[in-house]
């Protein structure tokens, strides 16, 4: 398909501004005067001004470009930059039109084994994106930041308030694993926390993200696919949305967790939703938070250490007794970037062998084990392999 009959060019206010030789905008190609390649691309941004899925906070489909003219001015960080700007993706007739649009695209750069940053528009879009993997016979995990759960269900309720709960009854059902984090419990009815724990899903509060950010990394390391809601983040780091909240993460937890997703080798999509310049001040210090965690993100991607085989020399294997089954836990860590994974052995009745996978976790759940106890990780991953 010609992606060029999906796509508008950016702004020409943007593609024409000056600047530095060593900015974000030089370092990449952009769809300014015509599309440019994106088969032999690394990263792919995709503009988004759909905003049909939210009631809320109009005004979000205009968040793309004002992320961009933040983004366009960063300096470029290390690494050989393979970046482009497919533009603006156009609207469909209707919302379930551009979902299919961007499923779509996604679809196209994920077997041309591009990773889509798609930024702008309203979080339902994330359906979009997840549904982009339908076609890969894989299961998926996908990592979720928003201060709500968005598990809404019935009638008259906008679609950026119950995708998730649309996206976890999708058929078919490639969803491995959901992780979410930054939710604040008195946004969130507890039944629908409970929905989560009940189906071996991750939800952390805030309060949990906050006291040990370190110990989230392995979750968010386990992830296939980023979808962050700007409303995640506090009111006075990033006051660019209709539902902008005075408690929540800070800039630079959000920049934190955009370098960890951006090293994770096994993620291949990130989506950046709900900013809302109408809402912004008058310097646009959202669009500038977003620009930072984007700039974080790629550099994540540029420092990937490829690290998958845990029989090679470049990892150490810890094997701890337990005091009742399973009889060992065998860790590996990695001598490069001191990362921790553990191995799930699973007999499913009926299989000739076991099942060995292996999972990210943390030095925590090393020491938990070291104590005779069977980590948290450990027994969800089982829960979810079962």
């Amino acid at each position: 398909m010609d992606l060029t009959i999906l796509f508008s060019p950016i702004d020409e206010t943007i593609y024409n501004a000056e600047y530095p030789a060593n900015s974000f905008f030089r370092s990449i190609r952009v769809y300014g005067e015509k599309m440019p390649d994106y088969k032999n691309a690394q990263l792919a941004i995709i503009g988004l001004v759909e905003e049909r899925g939210t009631t809320s906070n109009l005004g979000c489909g205009k968040g793309a470009d004002e992320i961009r003219k933040k983004l366009f001015h960063l300096k470029k960080g290390t690494g050989k930059y393979n970046i482009v700007d497919l533009g603006n993706l156009q609207l469909g007739i209707d919302l379930e039109e551009t979902y299919v649009r961007i499923s779509e695209v996604c679809r196209m750069l994920l077997e041309s084994n591009v990773l889509p940053i798609l930024i702008g528009g309203s979080h339902d879009l994330d359906y979009g994106q997840y549904a982009g993997y339908e076609d890969m016979e894989k299961l998926i995990s996908l990592l979720n930041v928003d201060a709500f759960l968005d598990l809404e269900e019935g009638k008259g309720i906008e679609p950026s308030k119950q995708h998730i709960h649309k996206l976890l009854l999708h058929e078919p059902n490639y969803l491995f694993s959901y992780t979410h984090l930054a939710h604040q419990s008195y946004l969130v009815d507890p039944l629908s926390a409970s929905i989560l724990e009940k189906l071996y899903f991750e939800a952390y509060r805030i309060g949990q993200l906050r006291t040990n950010l370190s110990e989230m990394e392995p979750a968010i390391r386990n992830a296939d696919m980023l979808s962050f809601d700007i409303t995640a983040i506090k009111s006075s780091d990033a006051p660019g949305n209709a539902n902008a909240l005075p408690f929540g993460l800070t800039g630079e937890e959000a920049c934190q967790i955009c370098w960890y997703a951006g090293q994770n080798e096994k993620l291949s999509s990130a989506g950046f939703y709900e900013y809302n310049p109408d809402k912004d001040d008058e310097r646009k210090k959202t669009a500038s938070v977003i620009a930072t965690m984007i700039w974080y993100f790629i550099e994540g991607y540029y420092h990937r250490k490829n690290e998958t085989n845990f029989r090679s020399n470049d990892f150490l294997k810890y094997v701890v007794s337990m005091p009742s089954k399973p009889e060992v836990l065998t860790f590996f860590k990695s001598k490069v970037s001191e990362k921790w994974w553990l191995e799930i052995v699973t007999h499913k009745p009926g299989a000739k062998y076991p099942r060995n996978t292996i999972v990210p976790c943390s030095y925590a759940d090393y020491q938990t084990a070291s104590k005779g106890e069977l980590p948290d990780r450990y027994i969800s991953a089982v829960a979810k392999l079962a």
